[in-house]
């Protein structure tokens, strides 16, 4: 609103020159004169004090309103199910969390005002020229038309461009993401210049796309330019034929063409003002395609079922992942398996048969696609994952940790742990010492995803980050796997007492954490082949043995 009354209060500076010529300088006035000039001084001066009036009401809430979609896109990635970022690369969703955030708020600070502010200036300006003169005013408006078809046609290429830009900024993103986390094996291999060369390919691309808009804007921008200002010419032409005849006065004509002239930038913008609001458009389709995906809805609970409730049990439960080829086999296929409560058991089975998918179905990463869960007697899939997730604690074999301190780190499983509940879990992942020895003790910062690290000590803190808040149920997904035999073996000896707390699954690839079970699964073809002690699968199951004796290394 401010804007709009700016821009029309700028038109008036065109009626003050009429009247200047037409009074004052025709009568020989000069009192009237200086009059005019503090009048044009002062519309000058109120004009542009509401412009900035207007830059400094719009600037605070934009701000405020970027702050608040980022927020929201940030809590909905939160919510999103872990399929949902197993399809999307992660430079394309932070590219729209930065990039396009950026440019939706460049469009409501600027042409989105403008577009409306130039708009209403546009609209009142052909008035004005009308009331003038009718005559020259019909011949500025000649090029409105062509101007209005080309807009349209402008707008359909500039948008396709702008998308792919876009979408090709969000994969740019993506390759320099991967290459920072993994400097070190882009280093260890020398292929630093292969990485460069797909860097710099996928570079040319969007620079050749960024050219494409250039020269649409360009062709755009250089018609409308053009149009009005043949018209301007002719009406020039014709105004001061009229003038020289009399039928009009010089202070019309000096009126009518400052009013043309003011009108100017309000056309001229109108180019560069479409191609950001199609950018706006397009990055607030990417941000919607977001934000709009469904975050899977709490289902009813199914009854606790019947038989012994107590512990984690497993029945009927099929799973294939949503991105699977349609007629392929589920990865788990009618798997039972029932871990009593206080029990602790082993799943083994060869690379790729679903133990990893099987523990991440538990705390409800993924979701089911049939049978059930039952945790104490009631279905995983009746309950909130809040409170799911507070009763089973994770650790996964490869452990991912927050530039945070390690403290914060490890409390990530139980946010209310004292410090007592702190170094009680270190000292069970034997974490204490190397933690000790940090330059700040647990209070030192880990760094980007734990990198200042060695693979073992990252293992042992995501480990005591699971065992930290003493849950009902742990499952682990192969949680020793990086550490040293003499590492690991303090580490099950001081694991055994926690194990016999709690109801456990453990992923387990070596005898030794195998050892550390009450009971072992073997999991094959979807199903659990097998359940015994490690003595008894090896005397009944040939398949156990070959695992556990490293026969298909080959395969793993």
């Amino acid at each position: 609103m401010v804007g709009t009354v700016a821009s029309v209060v700028g038109l008036a500076i065109p009626l003050v020159l009429k009247w200047i010529i037409d009074g004052p300088v025709a009568a020989g006035d000069t009192a009237g004169v200086w009059w005019g000039g503090a009048l044009l001084l002062a519309v000058g001066v109120a004009e542009a004090a509401l412009f900035g009036l207007r830059r400094w009401l719009v600037a605070r809430p934009l701000a405020g309103v970027e702050a608040a979609m980022r927020a929201d896109l940030y809590r909905h990635l939160q919510r999103l199910p872990v399929a949902f970022h197993d399809r999307w690369a992660s430079g394309q969703l932070l590219s729209r969390g930065t990039t396009d955030l950026q440019l939706l708020r460049m469009f409501l600070a600027f042409p989105l005002t403008f577009l409306l502010v130039n708009g209403v200036t546009i609209v009142v300006g052909c008035g004005v020229l009308l009331a003038q003169e009718w005559r020259l005013g019909l011949l500025l408006l000649v090029p409105v038309v062509p101007l209005i078809v080309l807009c349209a046609v402008f707008e359909t290429h500039y948008s396709a461009a702008a998308r792919k830009a876009q979408d090709q900024v969000g994969d740019l993103t993506t390759v320099v993401e991967e290459a920072v986390l993994g400097i070190r094996i882009i280093k260890g291999f020398g292929r630093h210049r292969s990485q460069a060369r797909a860097f710099r390919t996928l570079s040319e691309r969007l620079k050749d796309t960024e050219l494409r808009k250039a020269r649409l804007l360009a062709r755009i921008w250089g018609l409308i330019l053009t149009l009005p200002e043949l018209a301007l010419g002719a009406a020039l032409v014709l105004g001061t034929l009229r003038v020289a005849d009399g039928a009009m006065s010089a202070g019309t004509l000096v009126a009518f063409l400052s009013t043309a002239l003011a009108l100017r930038w309000p056309v001229e913008s109108i180019g560069f003002l479409l191609a950001m609001s199609n950018e706006a458009a397009t990055a607030a389709d990417r941000f919607f395609e977001v934000v709009d995906e469904p975050v899977p809805a709490e289902p009813p609970g199914r009854g606790t079922g019947g038989g012994d409730g107590s512990g984690l049990r497993f029945t009927g439960v099929r799973f294939r992942y949503p991105d699977a080829e349609p007629g392929s086999p589920p990865l788990l296929d009618g798997l039972d398996l029932h871990v009593r409560s206080g029990e602790t058991v082993a799943l083994v089975g060869s690379t790729g048969c679903g133990k990893t998918t099987l523990t991440a179905l538990v705390p409800r990463l993924h979701e089911l696609t049939g049978g059930r869960i039952t945790v104490d007697g009631a279905d995983i899939s009746g309950m909130p994952r809040q409170e799911l997730r507070a009763m089973v604690a994770v650790a996964f074999e490869e452990p991912t940790l927050f530039s945070a301190t390690v403290a914060d780190n490890v409390r990530m499983g139980d946010p209310d742990a004292g410090d007592a509940e702190l170094w009680r879990a270190l000292e069970v992942a034997q974490a204490a010492s190397f933690v000790r020895a940090l330059p700040q003790g647990e209070h030192t910062q880990v760094g980007e995803q734990g990198l200042s690290l060695s693979g073992g000590q990252r293992q042992r803190l995501a480990l005591a980050r699971a065992v930290v808040g003493r849950p009902r149920f742990l499952v682990l997904d192969d949680p020793l796997s990086a550490l040293d035999v003499h590492t690991e073996a303090k580490v099950e000896a001081a694991l055994r007492e926690v194990l016999a707390t709690t109801t456990a699954l453990v992923v387990a690839h070596r005898p030794s954490t195998v050892l550390l079970a009450d009971r072992v699964a073997l999991l094959s073809g979807g199903r659990i082949a097998g359940v015994g002690t490690h003595a008894q699968l090896l005397r009944t199951s040939a398949e156990y043995r070959h695992l556990m004796a490293g026969e298909n290394e080959g395969e793993r």
